[in-house]
């Protein structure tokens, strides 16, 4: 997928850059028996207490019912079109089995209309197909990772990620993450094969603030520029540093590379080496 560049006709416009869905988008009206309506909070709970800042706002959606699971074994479908999702950063494709049913599957990198995808054990090793791990050969790349069997995809599900498959050991496999962390995970999940595609999304510029505020952002103030009495960063004159060891949050908190992972994570014996810093 190609990158837009448009004319600068207005400040907005002069370093916005999008995507030309018109090289991969098929289809632009969605499946209506796989959508749901989806509420916005904007950022607040059952109290209607502000829970998230910077949330609120933004172009009405729809939810689009993706199939994680992919439990529909021997059972071939044809993709009939590849969908914009306003849900996710990566496509999707619409699927039709061959009994009639319909479902949604995130869209990997080299996926075409027309395209046979398959469930199983027995699948071919084809971009689309999904098996259980242990029946993927070691070097292949996958995506849509399940971490316990039965509940769906979990890992690797985002625009342009994928994984690949080191090896194999007892009941586990042992997989090789975007961020480059190495984990186990039972050979029994089922795991998607190939990689996500729409691997541009992370070089557009928003361009300007309008566009950020139509998916429901709404703008942020830094510490710094706030009294001392609203942040930890605020107060000084001019543009003072922060004085502190390590930024804080607006109650205190550290952040920015502070670890929020549990030391007594049950999972924590199955991850080899950790993410690359």
């Amino acid at each position: 997928m190609a990158i837009k560049v448009y004319k600068p006709t207005s400040n907005g416009r002069r370093n916005m850059t999008s995507l030309d869905y018109s090289q991969v988008i098929t289809k632009s009206k969605p499946e209506k028996s796989l959508l749901e309506s989806k509420s916005h909070t904007a950022g607040r709970n059952n109290y209607g207490h502000k829970t998230v800042r910077h949330r609120g706002g933004g172009n009405k959606t729809q939810y689009r019912i993706i199939d994680f699971k992919r439990t529909k074994d021997n059972v071939s479908a044809t993709v009939k079109g590849i969908e914009y999702d306003p849900n996710r950063t990566a496509n999707i494709a619409l699927l039709v089995y061959t009994d009639g049913t319909k479902s949604y599957i995130i869209a990997p990198k080299g996926l075409k209309v027309g395209d046979q995808v398959q469930s199983g054990s027995d699948a071919d090793i084809k971009v689309g197909n999904a098996l259980p791990l242990k029946d993927i050969p070691v070097g292949t790349a996958i995506h849509n990772i399940e971490l316990k069997p039965g509940k769906g995809g979990q890992l690797v599900r985002a625009a342009g990620a994928g994984a690949q498959l080191l090896g194999k050991e007892d009941k586990y496999v042992m997989v090789r993450l975007a961020s480059g962390e190495v984990r186990m995970v039972l050979g029994v999940c089922r795991a998607t094969i190939g990689t996500i595609g729409n691997e541009e999304h992370e070089l557009i510029n928003v361009g300007k603030a309008g566009r950020n505020r139509w998916v429901g952002k709404r703008p942020q103030s830094r510490g710094s520029v706030m009294n001392p009495n609203d942040h930890p960063h605020g107060g000084g004159e001019g543009k003072a540093p922060i004085g502190r060891p390590s930024p804080l949050s607006p109650w205190g908190k550290k952040t920015i590379g502070k670890k929020t992972r549990s030391t007594k994570a049950r999972s924590n014996k199955l991850i080899i080496r950790r993410k690359k810093k």
